[in-house]
């Protein structure tokens, strides 16, 4: 199979070759200088096709496949420049041409440029013209921003443009969803869309542009087709499952409307066959949008979460789940100055995992406890998710701009878990059952008020402040045979024991700063902030038994209870000189921090004042218009919150139990990187590459003692430094105009230093990961995506390997039909060969929608295969652990799509 695949691919490319000849050229201002980034394209005059198209490199060069023996016009068009058309018969051989463009911004008389080049730069924006890339085969977004030449999507619907992900999505100039492309790239239907805009350096506040450094900033923005502004658009679909002894069902109505005065986006999503257009992941991460302010600052104190630990890892892929969405995005210009959006997303999701895994304890030597875990687990979920966000923005003018937002977060999340447990402690085996249960409803609102004020050409002021408010409440019960841990008070000998924790943090957050920018030269800047952080934290938490007589038993004893009150202050003044030089930047900088750290518990209080300077970097090489070298230094100051500092237990799992330390200090982190990028339009070659060094010192570590089925643990201040180096690089280039391949590298290192059993252990990890992929991009003949993907994942000794070969078809033929599969192959191992498995996926879709009509039929199937289960590993500082999931068997599933 494999190769006959790669025979067919090169009968391809032979047929490609021996039919083109090369069109080489300059092309030229009147003073014989090139054009950097001039538009040419070669229109054949029997098919009025456009054959080929070309962007001019830093030098005025371009080259151009054309068929031999045929007649052209050539049309170059620059702006600021007249377009220009040229005559061009070709024949067996290849061409060389000098094209000299003409100033002047108007079309020269009888010069009509009706084709539209496949991809455009204009200044930072580069446009891509949609329908260049489509072959009939998409449906979504998603389909073509896979076929566009330096654009990546990643399996959770992230947007990659030159190596830089993509922050903001909008369509027609308006927020989709702020915060989160997934939605976006997952739903806008493809036959809506007609530009897409890369804007790069964006900033979205326009006062800040030239001050501030956005080079690792894009945004990305629909432009839609003439026919769907101003009329609802969208589809609705309805699909059933196709023998199967369960019933399955689809139901999916999106609907889309956009006028210049106000937008609506509505998207559902009903379904058992395991689509979820938003999983409990994507919600955690969601930001709404958010910016960190207090990235500059030199600070960082963020607030950790206090869920429970709900399996969230394979809940994309679980041998059953069931989903109820629902979202609606809109904005709203109330007049030219003033314009207000927002959201609402509600999801509600059904899980069942079953999970089979091993879990080895990393021993620092070779005298300490040798232990491993065997679970087998059930584990039964729901959860509820809300996100709702609202938006104002006020614009009078370029001088003045007032913007406030408020993101609402809530979740309402059950867990009921069964599992049983082999541990082999020192060659002993022990087996039990264990029931847990975990709810938590946690609630957070996040506001945001930001003002701009550009005083004059030279001063300009901007202030934000940030305020998060914050409950969480999570609740364990753990069931077990055996006695888990010798609290004080707990009640030994009963049948079960049945041991319970209630949890309550709730934290008050405010960061605000006041930014002064003076404009000394129109290269150069000075910017003096003042800001500060202040937050408030509470923690309440106990632990009870509830005896087999059903009577409960508090463990009230101070060392299993907490009731603390933290507060933290961080009050700075920082400066930053800007200087444009050439082809550099430099924005050295430096803050100043007083701190003060207050915690009361125990019927004491501890605080902490202390100052201190940190100084930060940054130098940008600005090679050629798209190539940048990178360097970026900071000096950072890091905090812990409140859940670090309790003394009394908490119970993190029903075999491990966590101590705080009030007396913890601040660790300090140093970080160097450096970043190449290099996009070049001319062959569409797309380079970048990161790597990352930082050192922490004064740590905040662990100290974990292992008696060979349970951990108990506490933080210290480590005096020894971790350490992490990682790095990415891709290459990525389109050729022939119908080809596109990329290769890619991300590998991580890291050191940890903790206590484990009182022994200093050191341990390393170090992760790897290649993928090289080649696809093609006809536009009626069959397209073809090979690809191959290797991880290996090396944990202090114990190394596994998963290996992915990767394909995908898709071909869009009799004007009606569509036909898209892919396909997965897994091979995964461990060092030793102990443990291995191969497993694959296979899906395929057949659609047929008549041209002009509105209806589409599908016929689709998921996990052809059948495929059982997959695999997984992960790496947790003391141990490693290799787990195989259970995913949802084959789904065949019938629906019916109507176009609005």
């Amino acid at each position: 199979m494999k190769k006959t695949i790669l025979l067919t691919l090169f009968f391809i490319s032979s047929i490609s070759f021996s039919q083109s000849i090369k069109l080489e050229g300059l092309v030229t201002d009147s003073k014989t200088v090139g054009l950097e980034m001039a538009n040419v394209m070669a229109v054949n005059q029997a098919t009025k096709a456009m054959d080929s198209y070309a962007i001019t490199n830093d030098k005025g060069k371009f080259v151009l496949n054309l068929k031999s023996n045929t007649s052209y016009n050539l049309k170059i068009s620059y702006l600021g420049m007249q377009n220009k058309e040229l005559g061009i018969v070709t024949t067996a051989e290849n061409i060389n041409k000098t094209i000299v463009m003409q100033e002047g911004g108007i079309e020269l008389d009888g010069v009509e440029i009706v084709h539209e080049m496949p991809v455009s730069i204009k200044g930072d924006t580069i446009v891509y013209n949609a329908d260049s890339f489509k072959s009939g085969t998409e449906r979504k977004l998603e389909d073509i921003l896979k076929k566009m030449p330096g654009v990546e999507v990643n399996a959770d619907g992230e947007i990659e443009v030159e190596g830089k992900k993509v922050t903001k999505l909008m369509v027609e100039g308006k927020d989709f969803f702020d915060g989160d492309t997934k939605l976006g790239v997952k739903n806008i239907p493809a036959d809506a869309i007609d530009k897409i805009q890369v804007l790069r350096n964006y900033s979205e506040i326009g006062a800040l542009k030239g001050v501030e450094n956005n080079q690792d900033n894009v945004a990305m923005n629909i432009k839609l087709k003439s026919g769907k502004k101003n009329f609802w658009f969208g589809d609705m679909t309805a699909g059933i499952g196709v023998t199967h002894k369960e019933s399955r069902y689809l139901i999916n109505p999106k609907l889309f409307y956009y006028n210049p005065k106000y937008s609506i986006n509505l998207i559902t999503n009903f379904n058992n066959i395991g689509e979820l257009p938003l999983t409990v992941q994507d919600y955690f991460k969601f930001t709404g949008g958010f910016r960190g302010m207090m990235q500059k600052g030199g600070s960082s104190f963020n607030v950790s979460s206090n869920d429970l630990g709900i399996s969230l890892l394979r809940n994309n892929r679980a041998k059953e789940i069931e989903t109820q969405f629902g979202a609606t995005n809109f904005s709203y210009s109330v007049n030219k100055a003033w314009s207000l959006s927002g959201f609402g997303i509600l999801s509600t999701s059904i899980t069942d995992l079953v999970t089979k895994s091993q879990t080895n304890i990393l021993a620092s030597n070779s005298s300490q406890i040798q232990s491993t875990e065997n679970r087998q687990e059930m584990a039964h979920q729901k959860s509820n998710l809300g996100l709702f966000k609202w938006s104002s923005s006020y614009k009078p003018s370029t001088k003045f701009q007032f913007d406030y937002d408020v993101l609402t977060k809530l979740s309402k999340q059950d867990e009921n878990n069964s599992l049983l447990r082999e541990s082999i402690v020192n060659n002993n085996a022990t087996t039990e059952n264990i029931n847990t249960q975990k709810k938590q409803d946690p609630i957070s609102i996040n506001q945001n008020l930001s003002l701009y004020y550009t005083q004059s050409d030279k001063n300009i002021f901007a202030f934000e402040m940030q305020h998060l408010y914050q409950e969480e409440d999570p609740f364990y019960n753990a069931n077990l045979q055996s006695q888990p841990f010798n609290l004080i008070g707990y009640i030994s000998g009963e049948d079960r024991n049945n041991i319970n924790q209630n949890r309550f943090v709730k934290t008050n957050k405010i960061d605000a700063k006041l930014d002064y920018y003076y404009m000394i030269t129109p290269k150069s800047n000075i910017n003096v902030t003042i800001g500060n952080t202040y937050s408030n934290q509470n923690f309440n938490s106990n632990i009870f038994q509830i005896l087999d007589n059903e009577t409960v038993n508090n463990l009230d004893d101070a060392a299993n209870t907490n009731n603390v009150k933290y507060n933290f202050n961080d009050t700075f003044l920082g400066l930053h000189y800007k200087i444009l030089s050439g082809k550099f930047t430099f924005t050295p900088g430096v803050s100043l921090h007083s701190y003060g750290m207050t915690n009361e518990q125990l019927g004491t209080s501890n605080k902490q004042d202390f100052y201190r300077i940190l100084p930060d970097f940054l130098a940008i090489y600005q090679i050629k218009k798209a190539e940048t070298l990178t360097y970026n230094f900071s000096y950072t100051n890091n905090f812990s919150d409140i859940n670090q500092m309790v003394e009394g237990y908490v119970l993190s799992n029903y075999n491990s139990l966590t101590k705080g330390n009030r007396l913890l200090e601040n660790a300090t982190s140093q970080v160097h990187s450096l970043r190449y990028f290099k996009y070049n339009m001319f062959n569409f070659e797309n380079i970048s590459a990161f790597a990352s060094y930082s050192k922490r010192t004064d740590a905040i570590k662990t100290r974990a003692f292992f008696n060979g089925v349970n951990q108990t643990s506490s933080p210290f201040n480590s005096d020894f430094a971790d350490e992490t180096l990682s790095g990415n690089g891709s290459y990525g280039r389109s050729f022939l105009k119908n080809y596109k391949a990329s290769l890619g590298a991300n590998l991580n290192w890291s050191k940890f230093n903790n206590i484990q059993n009182n022994i200093l252990s050191t341990k390393e990890s170090f992760t790897q990961s290649y993928t090289l992929k080649a696809s093609t991009n006809y536009k009626n003949m069959p397209n073809l995506e090979l690809g191959y993907n290797v991880v290996k994942n090396d944990y202090n000794n114990a190394t596994f390997y998963t290996e992915k070969p990767f394909a995908k078809l898709d071909y869009f033929f009799l004007e009606s039909f569509s036909f898209v599969t892919e396909y997965e192959f897994y091979h995964y191992y461990n060092n030793t060969k102990t443990v291995k498995n191969e497993y694959d996926f296979l899906s395929a879709s057949l659609i047929y929608q008549k041209k002009g009509s509105k209806l589409e039929y599908k016929v689709s199937g998921t996990n052809l295969l059948n495929t059982t289960s997959l695999n997984d590993d992960n790496f947790s500082q003391f141990a490693t652990r290799t787990s195989q999931y259970t995913v949802q068997p084959r789904y065949v599933i019938f629906s019916l799509k109507y176009n609005l």
